[in-house]
């Protein structure tokens, strides 16, 4: 996949995902869910985007913190999986920081050159692409991926069934538009688990991450 070297309209997406990553000394400030996408905002369009997925009514499925750090099961591992295998999927997006949690996901997708189809040789099954899909397709591929392998996992008696469906219905979005906000983010992400007694989405969370805080001062449309 050729790089990205696609302006932000800020700063380039090629210089962002060159960015070092943060100290991790210095504490990440984790966000405030959104439903709605940005009015008028075309998500096909060059950019990096910080995305976070919910299972549905936040169930833990995917593995347990212990000690700080992430411990995957069988399903954590085909969603870790599913995600990493979808630049084969999607042409012109790089994947950076991702964190898969014990009911949620973190990830920054960098979109570069309008997005094609589907490639030659992915099979059908549901999440094919469409020409220039936005993040929204990206997303919803890799939602409908996961739910046929957990689909599959569940007829072999080896995983729990779920109810209705596998991830809440919605998603957050957060369109990233300086390096500084790229650090933050990645750096969030990758001590996600460390701070998962304080984590918005764990059903037993003990206080408020200062992240969380941080993202909530955005407007509908970030000017950062």
């Amino acid at each position: 996949m050729p790089s990205l070297r696609h302006s932000l309209g800020f700063v380039a997406v090629g210089a962002l995902l060159a960015a070092p990553l943060g100290n991790e000394s210095d504490r990440a400030p984790a966000f405030r869910r959104r439903s709605l996408r940005l009015q008028g905002f075309d998500y096909s369009k060059e950019g990096a985007y910080f995305v976070t997925v919910c299972t549905r009514n936040r169930e833990c499925l995917f593995g347990a913190v212990v000690d700080g750090k992430m411990r995957l099961n069988d399903v954590g591992r085909v969603v870790q999986s599913v995600w990493d295998g979808l630049s084969e999927r999607f042409a012109a997006i790089e994947l950076d920081a991702f964190v898969v949690m014990p009911n949620h996901i973190h990830g920054i997708i960098a979109v570069g050159a309008p997005l094609v189809g589907a490639q030659e040789g992915i099979p059908d099954d549901g999440a094919t692409t469409r020409v220039a899909p936005t993040v929204g397709n990206i997303v919803g591929a890799f939602k409908s991926i996961t739910t046929n392998e957990y689909i599959r996992g569940v007829k072999t008696g080896s995983w729990p069934p779920f109810f209705d469906r596998l991830w809440q219905r919605n998603y957050y979005e957060h369109v990233i538009r300086s390096e500084e906000s790229l650090n933050r983010i990645r750096e969030y992400i990758l001590i996600n688990p460390l701070c998962w007694e304080l984590d918005r989405e764990n059903p037993w969370r003990k206080g408020e991450d200062e992240f969380d805080r941080w993202l909530a001062t955005f407007k509908s449309r970030p000017t950062e």
